[in-house]
């Protein structure tokens, strides 16, 4: 059994969820801005989390289904989802993101489990309160390590596919780490520098 684990904003899908979300507010740069400090490590991911999903207050559940219907999916995601499964791998999404985007897209591309964050919401409209399993910037190296022992899957036969500071708790429980497009902080820790923008360049890595 072999495990690869995707982040999935501006790694599977080409793109920030949470800016996406936020167009329709008219609050896109606001939350962009602090989206790029946080996947720099500048920020503490939960805090910046909170922030961003406090911004969306009122959003209807309608309009984020809608918005996370279209989102584009990276250039090579299907290719490299379907490659890795032929060779073994299960193939798993961790987001800090929202189910409301990773469940359809992770469906759609034939991923196994997608594990992120719920937007909470009252009378179909956003409170601007979020919970759920990505919530911190330790929670993606805590699942991971969860799902290589219940799958009995060692770190040499673990792949991780990132871009982010949050992605940095899974490439410790990795010997296959790929920075994807990524932020420095992220680079330094990878075994793998892809900046192709073609996820299909992963398998190069393996």
């Amino acid at each position: 059994m072999k495990l690869a684990v995707f982040d999935f904003d501006s790694t599977l899908m080409d793109g920030e969820t949470i800016d996406f979300l936020a167009e329709p507010l008219g609050l896109e740069q606001k939350v962009a801005d602090i989206t790029k400090r946080a996947m720099a490590g500048d920020l503490d991911f939960f805090e910046s989390l909170v922030e961003r999903v406090s911004l969306l207050k009122g959003l209807s559940v309608d309009e984020v289904d809608r918005v996370c219907a279209s989102l584009p999916m990276m250039n090579g995601a299907t290719e490299v989802v379907r490659e890795l499964k032929q060779k073994g791998y299960k193939v798993v999404c961790f987001s800090g993101g929202f189910r409301n985007a990773t469940t359809p897209a992770c469906k759609a591309l034939g991923i196994d489990a997608d594990f992120s964050n719920i937007l909470h919401h009252e009378d179909g409209v956003l409170t601007g309160r979020v919970g759920g399993d990505m919530m911190f910037g330790f929670s993606k190296g805590d699942m991971i390590v969860r799902l290589q022992n219940l799958l009995g899957v060692s770190e040499d036969n673990t792949l991780v596919v990132g871009d982010g500071a949050n992605d940095l708790s899974m490439f410790q429980h990795a010997s296959t780490r790929v920075a994807f497009g990524a932020n420095h902080i992220l680079q330094k820790e990878a075994t793998h520098i892809v900046d192709s923008g073609d996820l299909r360049d992963v398998l190069d890595c393996i």
